[in-house]
């Protein structure tokens, strides 16, 4: 984690550690796997594609919090962004914006039954 993480600011990095404690917490039977080719830490049921959730992208400025299946949630906040077909993301500058709770109500949603359908 600490060599994958070593690539990016100082920012992207707490940020990125920031969602890592969040989705640990809120999702602890989680598989997580960092995917260095994809620059993704990547966090499912299990190690396949298809059972992905969560990934966490860092970047330079900013990271972004990808949800998989983020099309099928209710969004009142517009957190999501994205235009994928069923994948949404949730993009941050600072780690105070990890401590925005509607961020948890989205990422809790995310694991409820229905979703991982």
């Amino acid at each position: 984690m600490d060599r994958f993480l070593s690539l990016y600011s100082r920012e992207a990095r707490e940020i990125a550690l920031c969602l890592r404690a969040i989705l640990l917490e809120i999702f602890p039977t989680a598989i997580e796997q960092i995917d260095p080719k994809s620059g993704i830490i990547a966090y499912g049921y299990d190690s396949t594609y298809k059972s992905l959730v969560f990934a966490i992208a860092p970047h330079m400025k900013h990271v972004n919090l990808m949800l998989s299946k983020g099309t099928n949630l209710s969004d009142p906040d517009r957190l999501l962004v994205g235009t994928g077909k069923q994948a949404r993301h949730i993009k941050f500058k600072s780690e105070e914006e990890t401590e925005n709770p509607a961020v948890r109500r989205l990422l809790k949603d995310a694991l409820k039954p229905h979703y991982k359908d």
